[in-house]
């Protein structure tokens, strides 16, 4: 009882000072993000140059604080991040705006990849696990290598090669048909998340117009993910068939399928879940590259068309949003992991 409680009690410490670091992570994060967009100069310039006269960009400059000194800037940058203000787009559209329209769509492929990722590689881990050095195997780890290492805008417009021009299953690209997207935009309450505006709204065929514009770009963003799955439920599903309680459940006479699924799989999964962060933080930098090929507009697609218009305050913006949600879910991984897994020392 008393261990329990001092297990309770250094438990409750350890996800105080992890929530306590999500701050200069954070602080530490956005500010390499501003300094390193000073680095090509002042945003204006290097977004109006050449369709300006020097006077007009001078006169935004000094409406937007950029003539001020640099850690002037920095400061008033930070205070206003604090506030959830990221700064405006050329077009004086609060960032923060943008982020809250278009974030909704990059978390909803990001959710749909993480299914595709789990459906792929939890369960062909498992069979290449058990058939371990067959062929079955090796065309297993040889597959997830390729899934990982093949970029995902190849991997989209193959995918849209084949299962929208070849054979005409899904739709080439957006999120959803054009009336669908019409009608859920007076949906109320409106999430963004188009799935359950959908749902919301009480129409099956919208359901399924969204969910086939989301099978695309979940597979080719959930392949990159998928690989590293597969091979980590592998090495450690082989690591925990060796252990001494698979072996005490097999001397209690269990059959081999039921000490795999019941006792062995189960550990194997807490790998996965210690990568989830640095799984979602590759996702979201994955989503700019599947987002710009199925022109899924979200934060990723917004990012690019930034990029093209060189709107360097938006991108500032937007990446350092990013980066904080990258942080947070560091912390948010990190509890679980000391929730589910006894292993763990605090």
């Amino acid at each position: 009882m008393r261990g329990g409680g001092s297990r309770q009690v250094a438990l409750l410490r350890y996800l105080l000072i992890r929530l306590l670091l999500i701050l200069p992570t954070a602080w530490l994060l956005v500010t390499v993000v501003f300094f390193l967009m000073r680095v090509i100069g002042d945003p204006i310039s290097a977004a109006m140059g050449g369709r300006l006269t020097q006077a007009q960009i001078e006169e935004r400059k000094e409406a937007a604080g950029l003539n001020r000194p640099i850690l002037t800037q920095y400061w008033e940058y930070l205070s206003g991040f604090a506030r959830g203000d990221f700064g405006r787009t050329q077009d004086n559209e609060a960032i923060s705006q943008v982020v809250i329209t278009y974030g909704a769509a990059t978390f909803e492929l990001v959710f749909w990849g993480l299914l595709v990722a789990f459906a792929v590689g939890v369960p062909l881990g498992r069979y290449a696990a058990t058939h371990r050095d067959s062929p079955s195997d090796a065309f297993l780890r040889f597959s997830a290598v390729l899934a990982y290492a093949a970029p995902v805008f190849f991997v989209g417009m193959l995918l849209k090669l084949i299962f929208s021009v070849w054979l005409g299953w899904f739709p080439v690209g957006g999120r959803a048909s054009t009336h669908v997207e019409l009608a859920l935009h007076h949906v109320s309450p409106k999430t963004n998340i188009l799935i359950v505006d959908a749902i919301l709204y009480g129409e099956p065929s919208y359901v399924l117009d969204v969910l086939q514009h989301a099978v695309l770009p979940a597979v080719a963003l959930g392949l990159l993910t998928g690989g590293i799955f597969l091979r980590l439920v592998r090495v450690n599903l082989i690591q925990t068939l060796r252990s001494d309680f698979v072996e005490a459940a097999r001397a209690r006479g269990l059959s081999a399928r039921v000490v795999t699924g019941r006792h062995a799989v189960r550990n194997a999964l807490i790998p996965i879940i210690t990568v989830m962060g640095m799984c979602i933080a590759m996702m979201l930098g994955g989503a700019v590259l599947t987002e710009t090929t199925f022109e899924w507009k979200g934060l990723g697609y917004q990012l690019a068309e930034y990029l093209r218009a060189r709107d360097f305050i938006a991108v500032q913006g937007i990446v350092a949003f990013i980066a904080v949600v990258v942080a947070v879910m560091s912390f948010v991984v990190d509890a679980i992991v000391a929730l589910i897994d006894p292993r763990v020392r605090f």
